[in-house]
């Protein structure tokens, strides 16, 4: 599998101050010399952390790919085609949340998707929902026009750590179900949310071979807190590819 590092939360550190350091631009070129396959980073509405200058110089500087995370709103459609990152991700977003709490329903909002993604299918912007391991949705996913899903795994997290094995196994065969369908589909295939380095060997043991890539953000930042980030980025890759 490979891993995108999501650089968000080197940028909740310097709003806390409103200064400029630390730089995620900084943390982005970091990660991706210690291994990072893309970088991820989410531009909020309210822009309590990234904000605009960063996803700029993000794309003008780094070599691997950059994943924009984005509600489906007008504002963040035309930011997106104007810098034009590899790839969008489509996430719901509420401004009292402390991070996303879930993934978007496509189905109830498909025809609006169909339409709301045609700029960037035309600009060769690749174009990932943030869903639910849920067939319907996938199914929605590929009707609407995705051409890739990321697999909300943040029930996998909260099971795996009160240690609940009979509805933690529930969950992978869900998250194995939904990502062979997206997969049968032709969806490429994408997971992510509270993934960390305690719970991640046990995901990419059940999951290799389906998955192809994990977004982490908070764990892999909140370790180079203490560590660094390029041992942080390092010691993370090595769990995925042990």
């Amino acid at each position: 599998m490979r891993l995108g590092v999501n650089i968000d939360h080197v940028a909740t550190l310097r709003q806390a101050r409103k200064t400029f350091e630390p730089s995620p631009v900084f943390a982005a070129l970091i990660a991706q010399q210690a291994g990072a396959d893309q970088i991820t980073l989410h531009l909020r509405e309210d822009r309590r952390h990234i904000q605009d200058r960063d996803l700029e110089l993000i794309k003008e500087l780094v070599i691997v790919p950059v994943n924009l995370e984005m509600a489906p709103t007008e504002e963040m459609r035309q930011i997106a085609l104007r810098v034009k990152p590899n790839r969008i991700t489509l996430v719901p977003e509420r401004r009292e949340e402390i991070t996303t709490e879930g993934g978007l329903n496509i189905a109830s909002m498909k025809d609006f998707l169909k339409d709301y993604i045609e700029p960037f299918k035309s600009a060769g912007i690749e174009v990932s929902f943030f869903i639910e391991p849920d067939i319907q949705q996938v199914m929605a996913s590929k009707e609407a026009g995705a051409d890739a899903v990321e697999l909300h795994t943040g029930r996998y997290a909260n099971l795996w750590k009160e240690n609940n094995r009979r509805d933690l196994e529930e969950e992978i065969e869900k998250l194995k179900k939904a990502g062979m369908e997206a997969k049968r589909l032709g969806l490429r295939v994408y997971a992510g949310h509270g993934l960390t380095y305690q719970n991640v060997r046990d995901f990419v043991r059940e999951l290799r071979g389906i998955v192809e890539e994990l977004n982490v953000g908070h764990s892999i930042i909140s370790n180079s807190v203490i560590f660094g980030l390029e041992r942080a980025v390092k010691e993370f890759l090595s769990l995925i590819k042990d």
